[in-house]
C-alpha cells in the first residue's frame, strides 16, 4: 500500500481516479461470477479466497520480510487478530454467496454492504467510540430499506426472504473482520493483513466445503474460469485497486465512493442475470445506500 499523504486538492492525479472506477467495476462482478459459476456455495466462497492468496502470496512475503528485517520483530498479536478477522471474513463469504444464490445478486451485494452500520455499533460495544445524532439517522434509514427490501412474506418468496436475511448476517460478519482490521492494522501493513486474513478465509471455507461433503473438483472449464474471475478480478485487483487509490485520495471519499458496487452490481446483474425488482425493492435499495452514507458521515464527524 502506498503509505503517501493524499494528493492536494486540485492536484490528485487522473489515474487514481481511474483505480476507484477500476474497484468498483471488479468488486461489481463479484456476484455475476457466483452466478454463473454454478456450482456449490461453499466451493465458490473457497475458490475466490484461495485464488486471491495465491495471487498475492509473493508480494505478501516479500513485504513481510522486508518487514522483520527492518523492524527486527513479529508482531505476533497483529498477526493473530489477522486470522481472527479471516474467520469473520469467511463467514461474510459464505453467507453472502448463498444468498447471492437465493436472493440474486443484487440485493445480497446490496445488503451485504451494510457493514458500515454495523461496524459503527461494535464500535460503540467493544471501542466506547461516540455517534452522533445523524448516525442513528443513517442506521434508522437504511433498516426501513431493509424493511422494504424483504418485504412481506406474502409478497416474496420464503427463498428471497432467507437469502436476504443471510445476507444481511454476512454484513455482520464482514463488520467484525473490520473491527478487528481496525486494530490489528496498527502494526501490520494493508498487504500483509489483507493475506493473513485472506489466507485464513481460504482455509476455514475449504473445511465448510469438505464438512457440506461439496466437490472440491470436476466442473466445467466455464466454472473454473469464474473462480479465477473471482479470485483474481474481484478479490486481488479489485484490492489493489482500492489501495492505489488510497494512496492518493482521502477515505473519506473512497469509502462513500465504494457504496457504488450494489449500484455496479445491479447495472450488472439486469444486463448479463435479467434480474429485476418491484418499485418498493428499489426505492428500499435507495434508502439502504442513502442511510450507509449517512452513517460513513456520522462516524466522521
Amino acid at each position: 500500500m502506498n503509505h503517501s499523504l493524499p494528493a492536494e486538492r486540485g492536484r490528485v492525479p487522473f489515474h487514481a481516479y481511474l483505480a476507484l472506477i477500476v474497484a468498483i467495476i471488479c468488486l461489481g462482478f463479484s456476484a455475476i461470477f457466483i452466478a454463473w459459476a454454478d456450482a456449490p456455495n461453499g466451493v465458490t466462497a473457497f475458490y475466490r479466497m484461495g485464488v486471491g492468496s495465491a495471487a498475492l502470496a509473493v508480494p505478501f512475503i516479500w513485504r513481510f520480510r522486508r518487514r522483520v528485517q527492518i523492524i527486527g520483530e513479529i508482531p505476533r498479536r497483529e498477526i493473530g487478530m489477522a486470522i481472527w478477522g479471516g474467520l469473520f471474513f469467511a463467514g461474510d463469504l459464505f453467507l453472502w454467496t448463498t444468498g447471492v444464490m437465493m436472493s440474486g445478486a443484487t440485493i445480497a451485494t446490496l445488503l451485504g454492504n451494510t457493514a458500515p452500520l454495523w461496524v459503527g455499533l461494535g464500535a460503540l460495544v467493544l471501542f466506547r467510540e461516540k455517534l452522533g445524532q445523524m448516525f442513528w439517522w443513517g442506521v434508522l434509514l437504511a433498516f426501513v430499506g431493509v424493511v422494504l427490501i424483504v418485504g412481506l412474506p406474502q409478497t416474496v418468496s420464503a427463498d428471497f426472504q432467507w437469502g436476504s436475511i443471510l445476507s444481511l448476517a454476512a454484513g455482520w460478519f464482514y463488520a467484525g473482520y473490520l473491527l478487528f482490521a481496525q486494530r490489528g492494522r496498527r502494526r501490520l501493513d494493508s498487504l500483509s493483513f489483507y493475506w493473513l486474513s485472506t489466507t485464513s478465509s481460504a482455509l476455514v471455507l475449504l473445511l465448510i466445503a469438505i464438512l457440506l461433503g461439496q466437490p472440491l473438483f470436476d466442473y466445467s472449464a466455464v466454472t473454473y474460469l469464474n473462480f479465477l474471475g473471482m479470485g483474481l478480478i474481484s478479490q486481488a485487483m479489485g484490492y489493489l485497486a482500492i489501495n492505489h487509490a488510497l494512496g492518493h485520495l482521502p477515505a473519506s471519499l473512497v469509502s462513500p465512493a465504494l457504496l457504488g458496487q450494489p449500484v455496479m452490481t445491479a447495472l450488472l446483474a439486469a444486463a448479463f442475470l435479467g434480474e429485476r425488482f418491484t418499485g418498493w425493492q428499489m426505492l428500499g435499495g435507495l434508502a439502504v445506500l442513502l442511510g450507509v452514507l449517512i452513517v460513513h458521515r456520522g462516524r466522521e464527524m
